[in-house]
């Protein structure tokens, strides 16, 4: 699995996937900081990552537009630093492995992770 880390997200992650043994990078060594997350999703998506990031607007996007991929996992925690979430995500992404390879929206909060299956459809 190849992550790629939104501009909201901390440089210093990219240790910690390298060291747990994941290739990752940091959109700011590949991509404009002003770069809109319609590009940052075009690139996941040409380029077989999986979107890291702490800002909703992917979720939505993924909604609008019926994706099946790229994966994204998204973050809403007060704090994403590595220190503090690491063990968590990781864990998470060895449990959902499967599906983050084939297509899958995962939520991570304060208190649970939420997977959906891309593409995402309306709940009846």
């Amino acid at each position: 699995m190849k992550f790629l880390l939104d501009m909201n997200l901390s440089p210093d992650w990219i240790a910690e996937f390298t060291n747990r043994g994941f290739d990752a990078v940091h959109w700011s060594t590949i991509g404009a900081a002003n770069a809109t997350d319609v590009s940052i999703m075009n690139y996941a998506r040409e380029n077989g990552f999986i979107v890291f990031t702490h800002d909703l607007d992917f979720g939505a996007m993924i909604a609008a537009t019926g994706a099946s991929f790229p994966s994204v996992i998204q973050v809403r925690i007060q704090d994403v630093s590595p220190h503090s979430l690491s063990d968590r995500f990781f864990k998470i992404v060895g449990q959902y492995g499967d599906q983050l390879e084939k297509g899958a929206l995962i939520v991570v909060d304060s208190r649970k992770s939420r997977v959906r299956i891309l593409p995402l459809r309306p709940k009846q």
